[in-house]
């Protein structure tokens, strides 16, 4: 999935960089990019998965990601949403932020303190909440760059689900949200990177085409212009390996996990040894491209401008 992000957001002819012609959230129209369906897959149980990985393929089951709060964003454990056991279930009280997806969702999956403390990775756990379930109420959806969107801000007041509605087991739900945040954090840093590549190839094509200063001088011609771009560029260029390094070492884990007599749960492991990884590749791919779309609006504005 990296490999196809980088490629789809770099390519001038097959992707279209900050042109689109595939978002860079996606790559629906090439191969499936469900995490979804691979935290159904590793953590569901059989009925969950035999009904909801069918119907996600279908289209019948959307789901949101319910971890992040309006009070509390990386800092997960600390969340304020809570749920406790009555009538066979759990009623659930809370609320989440960036809710993508909301405006057309099924199911919203929350992540709720179910025990422990505060800053506890153990007692959290995933809820599977259907989007017409009583108590539930979409406050808001926010704006993001001066954009609507579908990211929504939702409150749960006292929403009863049955048991049946949890995903994974009670008290384990970290192991799954860190699948869906690492998933999404090594895809998107391939994505801002190759949007990071694009920008950069559009300005070293205006700067060489640009005649300045009489016949034969073009902008490229610049120092103030090559040196900045070539810094910048020496970055996509070793990012782009350390995205695809961390990429193979999360499938390597993943098949060593699937091979061990001990069956260990791959997400796990991956949080314990590439964690801080994906969040250096995510971190900086993000910072980049922000980097390489400044360099280029002020290299080729007009372009720029028109594909944003």
């Amino acid at each position: 999935m990296s490999a196809i992000r980088y490629h789809l957001s770099s390519n001038a002819t097959y992707g279209g960089g900050l042109g689109l012609a595939n978002d860079l959230q996606n790559e629906h129209s090439i191969v499936g990019n469900f995490p979804d369906i691979l935290m159904l897959h590793h953590f569901g149980n059989q009925q969950q998965r035999d009904t909801l990985i069918p119907a996600r393929l279908q289209g019948k089951f959307r789901t949101t990601f319910g971890l992040t709060e309006p009070d509390h964003g990386s800092d997960a454990t600390f969340m304020s949403t809570t749920a406790r056991r009555i009538r066979r279930g759990f009623e659930i009280t809370g609320a989440k932020k960036w809710q993508t997806g909301a405006h057309h969702c099924t199911h919203f999956l929350i992540f709720a303190r179910t025990s422990g403390q505060a800053g506890s990775a153990q007692g959290i756990t995933a809820f599977l909440v259907p989007r017409n379930t009583r108590g539930l109420r979409i406050v808001s959806y926010e704006w993001t760059l001066n954009m609507p969107t579908d990211h929504a801000t939702v409150e749960l007041n006292s929403v009863w689900v049955p048991g049946s509605a949890v995903l994974g087991s009670v008290d384990q739900g970290l192991s799954i949200a860190q699948t869906f945040v690492h998933e999404n954090r090594i895809r998107q840093a391939a994505s801002s990177c190759g949007a990071a590549r694009y920008c950069l190839d559009r300005s070293i094509e205006r700067a060489r085409a640009r005649k300045i200063w009489g016949e034969g001088k073009t902008l490229a011609d610049n120092q103030a212009i090559q040196f900045p771009v070539v810094e910048l560029m020496t970055q996509v260029k070793m990012l782009r390996l350390f995205i695809l390094k961390t990429s193979w070492e999360m499938d390597f884990i993943v098949a060593e996990c699937q091979s061990s007599e001990a069956q260990r749960p791959p997400w796990v492991e991956i949080e314990r040894r590439l964690s801080d990884q994906v969040a250096m590749c995510n971190f900086w791919a993000n910072r980049l491209c922000c980097q390489a779309a400044d360099r280029a609006i002020q290299v080729r504005p007009h372009r720029l401008i028109m594909e944003t």
